[in-house]
């Protein structure tokens, strides 16, 4: 059975990334860096082959993945399965607010115990695996033997090279998950391979990392 490459990739940074505040599924905009992200991985990407570009479709991402689909002169298809982990009554709050006025609930996510929710209309890291192996084996399964973009986010990409390594969603983070990196994994029925991780290359200065998914 061919293999489907996968070329995954963070969104550029944003205002709350750089503030450390929680967008989950908030639709929270490039900022200026970001946007020269985007540019900058739309031009490292432009000599792929891609037969796709999937991006989810919250406008960080979408933005993103505009800039690769205008090198590569395809259209960007969005899907509402790559968003962000739903992160409820944290979203807009600041990881300094959460521990202050949730300590509680700041201490089980930092454990990253699997199936806790945050309050008020959250996802579990088991729910969010779920959906990250559903959504990206789907599409993946669509274009065996060929190239495809994924634009997503950082608990998408964390959760991605979970499943590819074998790791667990509560196994302690020690790769990074930069803003505008490329990732690249492969795909067979069998399951996902690792093939790459954060390459920054293409970036002229460090792109910010994150801490934890947001």
């Amino acid at each position: 059975m061919e293999a489907t490459r996968i070329i995954a990739v963070r969104h550029g940074e944003t205002s709350w990334n750089v503030d450390a505040r929680i967008q989950g599924q908030l639709d929270i905009a490039l900022n200026d860096t970001g946007r020269w992200q985007a540019r900058r991985v739309g031009s490292a990407l432009s000599a792929e082959q891609l037969s796709a570009i999937y991006s989810s479709d919250l406008g960080r991402a979408h933005e993103t993945a505009r800039a690769i689909a205008e090198a590569a002169g395809i259209a960007v298809v969005p899907h509402p399965g790559l968003r962000e982990r739903r992160f409820g009554l944290f979203e807009g709050k600041t990881f300094d607010e959460i521990h202050t006025t949730w300590p509680e609930h700041a201490q089980n996510w930092k454990k990253r115990i699997p199936d806790w929710t945050p309050p008020e209309g959250g996802e579990s890291l088991l729910e969010l695996r779920e959906r990250v192996t559903r959504t990206v084996t789907d599409l993946a399964a669509r274009h065996r033997g060929e190239q495809i973009a994924v634009v997503a986010h950082g608990g998408v990409l964390d959760t991605l090279y979970r499943i590819a390594t074998g790791q667990e969603v509560n196994s302690p983070r020690t790769w990074q998950l930069p803003n505008g990196a490329i990732n690249r994994l492969l795909w067979t029925p069998q399951g996902f391979t690792l093939v790459g991780w954060s390459d920054t290359q293409h970036l002229e200065q460090p792109a910010a990392d994150e801490n934890t998914s947001f």
